[in-house]
């Protein structure tokens, strides 16, 4: 009979209740804690223009910063290259490029995605095997 008693105080004492006010914070925070992961990624993709690149007709071949909300940028449409520049409210044409700049595919480069990947795979491999991240320094 005693063990009886025992195993149902352990049994009890092992069950937490959703009511209990501690359960409910940690529930919220944690909540909250996700809540804010989706935001900040979310933000962070629009700021730095993540899957907005451009593909088929209209590409973006080079760009460069002008103040903290200005943009020149070298658009190409078709077989025509333009100079525009961007800010928060205008996009101006600036002129069209008579001397056509090549585009990263054509000159052998990777697009950035590419470029991010293959840093990211050196770097997390320089982190898991660092014999890895030594051969690269002396070469």
């Amino acid at each position: 009979m005693l063990p009886l008693i025992f195993t149902q105080v352990v049994n009890a004492q092992s069950t937490q209740s959703i009511t209990n006010p501690t359960s409910v914070v940690s529930i919220f925070l944690s909540l909250l804690l996700v809540v804010g992961i989706i935001f900040a990624l979310a933000y962070l993709m629009r700021r730095f223009n993540v899957g907005s690149m451009g593909s088929g007709q209209m590409k973006v071949v080079a760009s460069m910063v002008a103040g903290t909300k200005e943009k020149i940028m070298v658009i190409q449409v078709g077989d025509e290259q333009h100079l525009v520049g961007v800010t928060s409210h205008n996009i101006s044409h600036l002129s069209k490029l008579e001397k056509h700049l090549e585009t990263p595919a054509a000159n052998g480069q990777q697009g950035s995605g590419d470029a991010f990947k293959q840093k990211l795979v050196a770097a997390m491999a320089g982190k898991l095997n660092p014999s890895i991240k030594d051969d690269k320094t002396d070469a």
